[in-house]
């Protein structure tokens, strides 16, 4: 919108409430990584731009109803599936994905049924070794009192104040130089008060530590020394297990709640570097069994397809769960020639973030990637490339945006929420909140949010 003067936006939200991955993916106990929700503030201050909640695309709307109204469409609607491990017993109770568990005790309507039986037992088991693996052990293993003041959800607290997990093992495929968290999560769980972390084997590193990229340096040198266990019994506990793949998960025999995890430990191929973060592994028959009344799945997510988008020339990579698209974020249509892979791009559409490139990176990149999208729109737009409704790379839209189609999404009985609606419930949100001295205390389903609107 600064680029390009009489630009007009308009952002459909499937939720009434805006900031997405911001609002309901970000750990409570992490509020300066949500500071990036001042520049989004920012912008829908501007007379030209339109926020529009509540309204899901490709249910309450069609994107075939969008493309009259809009010269450019810009996807950037995140990761909302989970991979699984596709081993026997994923299914059992007690398991569970992390994005659930962190939707969960972040106030995501979707999963606020969810009731993780953190009674269950002490040990607990996460699976896959990033940031997003790294928050539920340290969610588990913080003392409730300390979350309090954090936006984490009432519902959320109290379970964990019943929680009777002790013990929590983070497994991963490959070693520590292959693992994707970072050295600020790593050290943020070796803080909290009382748990203890062994150091892991030094064989996973060289001899000497400064051989190591910086980056990986810094994460050997916490890892290696560890959180020293002065008195095991009464200290609550996590770990870090390497070279380790679940094959199978276990029941009770008298129940379907799991009770163990067996794994297939794993080594590096006599051509890998173990040194190098892309080496790789291959299983062998040593087994491994560890005991768990809870363990949660994380090993990342994916994008999943839009209704009506193959209508508008766009093949969705379900095996990637991308848009296919070229670097700068224009949706592309690849087709299979002789000998090699040609493309051709679909006018006026665009992507950014995780479903742009897959579910990697941290909040900051996202942003650069959607800094890069909007510049790549304006540039078309300038360089007079083909639009939505035209060839001519000028505006053969009607120019309507959301007066276009406000009238189908109401006659379905959705009430879309403004800008100045989320205003309101974020105001009675904030309300709750400083009743119980804490920030905000979000509302758990969408009927509450709506029901703000009616006072």
């Amino acid at each position: 919108m600064a680029k390009l003067q009489d630009a007009q936006v308009d952002m459909y939200e499937q939720l009434p409430v805006p900031y997405g991955l911001v609002r309901f993916g970000v750990a409570p106990d992490h509020p300066e990584v949500k500071n990036c929700q001042e520049k989004f503030e920012e912008v829908a201050e501007s007379p030209r731009f339109t926020y529009i909640g509540n309204v899901k695309i490709g249910a309450d709307v069609h994107l075939a109803d969008l493309k009259p109204h809009y010269d450019a469409i810009l996807f950037s609607y995140g990761a909302s599936e989970d991979r699984r491990l596709g081993i026997p017993g994923e299914d059992l109770k007690g398991v569970y994905s992390a994005r659930e568990f962190v939707g969960w005790y972040n106030g995501l309507p979707e999963f606020q049924h969810l009731a993780p039986n953190l009674e269950a037992g002490e040990q607990a088991v996460v699976i896959g070794q990033g940031n997003v693996a790294l928050d539920v052990a340290r969610i588990l293993l913080t003392p409730p009192d300390k979350l309090r003041h954090t936006d984490i959800t009432e519902q959320a607290l109290e379970t964990l104040s019943r929680s009777r997990i002790r013990s929590v093992n983070i497994v991963g495929r490959r070693g520590p130089l292959q693992a994707s968290f970072t050295v600020k999560e790593l050290r943020e769980l070796m803080k909290i008060d009382d748990v203890a972390f062994a150091p892991i084997d030094r064989a996973f590193y060289p001899s000497e530590l400064r051989k190591l990229p910086r980056v990986q340096k810094r994460i050997g040198e916490v890892l290696l020394r560890g959180t020293p266990i002065s008195d095991e019994a009464q200290k609550r506990q996590w770990a870090l297990d390497f070279l380790m793949a679940p094959v199978s998960i276990e029941s009770s025999n008298d129940s379907d709640h799991l009770r163990s995890i067996t794994f297939k430990k794993q080594a590096f191929t006599p051509d890998a570097d173990p040194l190098s973060p892309s080496a790789s592994v291959i299983q062998t028959e040593d087994k491994t069994i560890l005991p768990a009344a809870l363990a949660f799945r994380s090993i990342g997510y994916k994008a999943s397809d839009i209704p009506g988008l193959a209508d508008l020339g766009v093949p969705f990579d379900h095996k990637r769960g991308i848009l296919p698209n070229d670097p700068s974020g224009r949706l592309m249509i690849p087709h299979k020639g002789p000998g090699t892979l040609t493309a051709g791009y679909v006018p006026g559409l665009y992507c950014a973030g995780w479903v742009k490139r897959g579910p990697t990176g941290v909040i900051a990149s996202t942003m650069e990637d959607a800094f890069t999208s909007a510049d790549v729109i304006v540039k078309d737009w300038q360089s007079g490339m083909p639009f939505l409704n035209t060839e001519q790379g000028e505006s053969a839209s009607t120019g309507k945006g959301w007066d276009g189609v406000k009238d189908i999404v109401t006659s379905k009985g959705v009430r879309p929420v403004s800008w100045k609606d989320w205003q309101r419930i974020d105001t009675a949100e904030r309300e709750r909140g400083k009743r119980i001295g804490k920030e905000r205390e979000k509302f758990g389903t969408i009927g509450e949010m709506l029901k703000v609107l009616d006072a």
